[in-house]
């Protein structure tokens, strides 16, 4: 059995026979979008909408497949100035086919990203090229009706994904265990349907993360992975923990059961180190063990030796924990001052939110696993290596300020940026030659 691919992408319907729950609103894309062969509709935009996993891009995808077009795919959240539509929607719209299809699809995902001042620019030229193209334009959004996006639902055709029925995830789940040879309990499959509440990305997701490593799934371990899921603990639970643990073994368990990453997890020991430990050796021992890890932090930066990092969790956590030698006692723990400074600000949680939305749009994970899992590596790559930082910007399609928020320094941002640059040039030029 192999988990390399996600399940959820490895058994993406690839047309419209395959397409199971929704399968209505599907088959209205497809009528609207053969419209297109017959002359320019009335409507030239369609908005698919309703909760996530509900399979909005999966239908668009396969409709695509069915007619033998292409898609291209662009996030709305990074559209949200008017310059940034002009430039990608309406060249995309107007430049033929570079791969021989019939015809092409312009995909909006998640129109309802936008928010803010900047976008006000970015939804009227979104409503100027969609007077103009010449291709279909689809939008997908879970919720469209803030009344800013009323303009965008008058001149799109409206097409509802509801919530999918708990049986037909059901069925869903059972056709991929039968594919992996899995043996599951129906009751197990049925539990992680109605846990997904009609969302069929996440029940597979649930699915794979239940059968690694397992031919059987039963209701137990469904229920195992519930258990572990409500099982994560906010910073200052974490610092209590952490700090009246009586084993090394408590004191690493800790990190695993927060969505605290290790960074994070540094900042709030170092703030709330001198209230909980009083006596001064026990503030000296450490204060050692938690600078010994910010070496061995440093040290990954520059060795890239990913293998250190095991000592640093170990220093901070069961390092830090040992050096206790008088009764754990209560302590009101403080917000790093550091990271307070940075929270005041809405618009970098704005931008953090936007990061992890395309980490885990890549990556097939949650938000929470791209902030635990990947925004930390990925810090540590964009400050130690920006050429190859501005090829994963590039991929994750990170605009300059997120780039910015990932390497934490306008320098180093500035020069993964004109790594990428001289990229599109390039890539412009090879365009121009094949076009003309």
């Amino acid at each position: 059995m192999s988990l390399r691919i996600p399940w959820a992408e490895k058994y993406r319907p690839k047309r419209l026979n395959e397409i199971i729950g929704n399968r209505r609103a599907a088959l209205e894309l497809y009528r609207w979008v053969l419209q297109w062969t017959k002359g320019i509709p009335d409507k030239k935009a369609a908005l698919l909408y309703g909760p996530p996993g509900t399979g909005k891009t999966t239908a668009v995808y396969a409709v695509a497949n069915e007619l033998g077009y292409e898609v291209i795919e662009m996030n709305a959240s990074d559209l949200r100035r008017a310059q940034d539509i002009d430039r990608v929607i309406a060249r995309a719209v107007s430049v033929g086919s570079l791969f021989g299809a019939k015809g092409r699809i312009i995909l909006l995902d998640e129109i309802d990203g936008m928010s803010g001042t900047e976008d006000r620019g970015g939804l009227s030229e979104i409503l100027r090229v969609i007077e103009v193209t010449r291709v279909p334009i689809v939008m997908t959004a879970n919720d469209p009706w803030d009344p800013k996006y009323r303009p965008l639902r008058d001149v799109s055709v409206l097409i509802r994904f509801n919530r999918v029925n708990k049986n037909i995830v059901t069925k869903i789940l059972q056709n991929i265990c039968m594919k992996e040879g899995i043996k599951a309990d129906l009751s197990a499959l049925r539990l992680i349907a109605e846990l997904s509440e009609g969302d069929v990305r996440s029940a597979i997701n649930d699915l794979q993360a239940i059968a690694e490593g397992r031919k059987v799934v039963t209701v137990e371990d469904v229920k195992a992975l519930i258990a572990k899921r409500y099982r994560e603990y906010d910073a200052f639970t974490v610092l209590k923990l952490l700090f009246s643990s009586r084993t090394s073994e408590q004191a690493r368990a800790v990190l695993s059961q927060s969505s605290l990453d290790y960074n994070d997890l540094k900042e709030w020991i170092h703030e709330n180190l001198p209230y909980q430990y009083s006596d001064p050796e026990e503030l000296a021992e450490a204060y050692d063990a938690l600078a010994k890890a910010d070496v061995y932090l440093g040290r990954i930066v520059k060795s890239q030796d990913w293998g250190l990092l095991s000592y640093a969790i170990d220093m901070m956590t069961a390092g830090v924990a040992m050096a206790r030698r008088h009764p754990y006692h209560f302590v009101k723990y403080k917000f790093p001052s550091r990271m307070l400074i940075l929270s005041k600000t809405k618009e970098v949680r704005q931008i953090r939110d936007r990061v992890l939305e395309r980490i885990a749009r890549k990556a097939h994970i949650s938000k929470r696993g791209a902030a635990t899992e990947y925004l930390p590596f990925l810090r540590v790559i964009f400050r130690a290596n920006p050429k190859m930082a501005a090829g994963i910007a590039k991929w994750l399609e990170l605009n300059e300020e997120m780039i910015e928020y990932v390497a934490g320094d306008k320098s180093i941002a500035k020069k993964i940026v004109e790594f990428i640059k001289p990229q599109a040039k390039t890539r412009r030029r090879r365009t121009q030659r094949t076009l003309f």
